[in-house]
C-alpha cells in the first residue's frame, strides 16, 4: 500500500452489464469527502484503461489479461441464449448448447464468453459489438448467447432470453494495478467484500464532523460528572442518611 493517492477522487471503471450502485451508495455514506467517479468502458478496453492510470480500479470480467492487475473474482453470471418472443426457444425454461446446433447463433467481437467453439451455425459476419447482434437477433437473423446481464442491459419488448445450461460462465471481479494499491483502493476492496467500517482490516475511518461534535459533547458531559464533588452527609446523620439518635437507633428502656 502506498498510503497516497494522486487524485482528488476515486475514479471507478465498470463493464457493461456490472451494476456498481450498491457499492458506490455505501462509498458515499462512508467517505462522503471524497468523490465517487463512474466511467464505463467496453470489455475489451477495461484494462488498458487501469494500466494507463484513468481508473482507480473496475469492475471487469475474467480472466486479467496480465500479472501487472490484481483481482478479486465475485460473482459468476448465468448464460442465456436471446431469442425472438415468437421463437420455438421461448416455450421452454431452458435449453443445451446442443439444442442451439441447427440455429444461426451470432458471436460479436466484443463476445465476453471466450468460446473454445461457439454453438449453432455461424453467421456470414460477426457483428461488431452485442448491441449489433442484438439487432440482428430482433430482425431473425440469428440468436444470441451472453451473460443474463447483458440480456437485461439491451432488453427489449420484442425479445426474451432462456438459460443455457452448458454455457461457459462470464465471471466479473474486481481489479486494479497491483503497484498502485492505494489506501483508496484499499477502502473500496472492504466495501465490496462487505467489512463494517470499524473491520480491523479495513482502514480507520475519519468521523465526520457530526461525529466529532456528538464526541465532544460526550467528553465534556463525562468530565463535569468527574468533577462534581459528592454529595456531604448532614450534620448529625450518618453517611447512609439515617439521623443519629433516630429510627432504628432508639436507646433501650432500663428495666
Amino acid at each position: 500500500m502506498t498510503g497516497s493517492e494522486t487524485s482528488p477522487s476515486f475514479r471507478l471503471a465498470y463493464v457493461p452489464g456490472v451494476t456498481p450502485t450498491k457499492w458506490v451508495r455505501i462509498w458515499n455514506e462512508r467517505l462522503p469527502d471524497i468523490p465517487l467517479t463512474l466511467a464505463q468502458v467496453p470489455a475489451d478496453e477495461a484494462f488498458a484503461l487501469l494500466r494507463g492510470g484513468d481508473a482507480d480500479a473496475g469492475f471487469v470480467r475474467l480472466p486479467v489479461d496480465g500479472g501487472d492487475l490484481s483481482a478479486i473474482p465475485l460473482y459468476a453470471e448465468t448464460t442465456v441464449v436471446v431469442v425472438p418472443k415468437d421463437h420455438v426457444v421461448a416455450a421452454v425454461d431452458e435449453v443445451t448448447t446442443e439444442d442451439l446446433a441447427d440455429e444461426i447463433v451470432l458471436h460479436p467481437l466484443d463476445d465476453t464468453l471466450g468460446w473454445e467453439q461457439p454453438p449453432g451455425q455461424p453467421a456470414f459476419e460477426r457483428p461488431a459489438t452485442t448491441a449489433d447482434a442484438i439487432e440482428l437477433v430482433a430482425a431473425g437473423i440469428g440468436l444470441l448467447v451472453v451473460p443474463q446481464s447483458l440480456a437485461r442491459l439491451h432488453h427489449r419488448k420484442d425479445l426474451t432470453y432462456r438459460t443455457v445450461t452448458d454455457a461457459p460462465e462470464s465471471r466479473v471481479a474486481l481489479s486494479w494495478p497491483e503497484d498502485r494499491t492505494t489506501d483508496m483502493v484499499e477502502d473500496f476492496i472492504g466495501i465490496v467484500r462487505g467489512r463494517t467500517v470499524n473491520s480491523s482490516r479495513g482502514r480507520t475511518q475519519p468521523a465526520t464532523q457530526k461525529q466529532q461534535e456528538q464526541q465532544r459533547q460526550e467528553q465534556q458531559k463525562q468530565r463535569k460528572q468527574k468533577q462534581q464533588p459528592k454529595a456531604k452527609p448532614q450534620r448529625g446523620t450518618t453517611a447512609g442518611g439515617t439521623r443519629r439518635g433516630g429510627k432504628g437507633t432508639k436507646p433501650r428502656r432500663r428495666s
